[in-house]
């Protein structure tokens, strides 16, 4: 089968982290259908431990949050940002979860890239857990900051390379 034909396939290879965005709204049809994406990623016992928290740019948050991050640009040019977080009372195992809260981002990336929209992953603004739910006005208590994802409709090409397959298998495909 050509990859070109599986629309998923083409997603994944297609997708690419954009950081630059058009001064345009995301319309809360867009968000909807990414939150809900992410709402269907697997996760250990189907406990979906992940909770959603949509800051769009305008909201005071927005601005709290682009001060946690040396990505402040990217936070601050976004038309929104989705902040995924753990429920800690949801969470079972730490490991399974952190896990899920992953394929949840994944899904929504993917989510993004098919209805014409850029993001990024932003992973270095959980590093200062207290702040980063301090600018969400959640308590630290309650959630774990896995990722904020920053989106826009997107004014840049992404562009990104891998390594080969073989660099990465420990063993050959028999």
């Amino acid at each position: 089968m050509n990859n070109e034909d599986n629309p998923v396939i083409r997603a994944l290879l297609e997708r690419r982290s954009i950081r630059k965005y058009k001064d345009e709204p995301v319309s809360n049809e867009a968000l909807t259908t990414i939150l809900d994406a992410g709402r269907w990623a697997p996760s250990g016992l189907n406990n979906q431990p992940w909770r959603f928290l949509v800051v769009k740019r305008g909201d005071p948050r927005h601005e709290e949050l682009a001060k946690c991050t040396k990505y402040a640009r990217i936070v601050r040019g976004s038309a929104a940002c989705i902040a995924v977080v753990l429920e800690k009372a949801a969470m079972y195992s730490e490991m399974k979860d952190h896990q899920g809260a992953g394929a949840c981002i994944q899904n929504m990336l993917l989510a993004i890239h098919t209805l014409g929209l850029g993001a990024v992953w932003l992973g270095q603004i959980v590093n200062d857990q207290d702040a980063s739910l301090s600018a969400l006005t959640l308590d630290p208590k309650l959630y774990e900051l896995q990722a904020v994802i920053a989106l826009g409709h997107p004014d840049q090409r992404g562009s990104s390379d891998r390594k080969p397959l073989a660099d990465l298998l420990l063993e050959e495909l028999s």
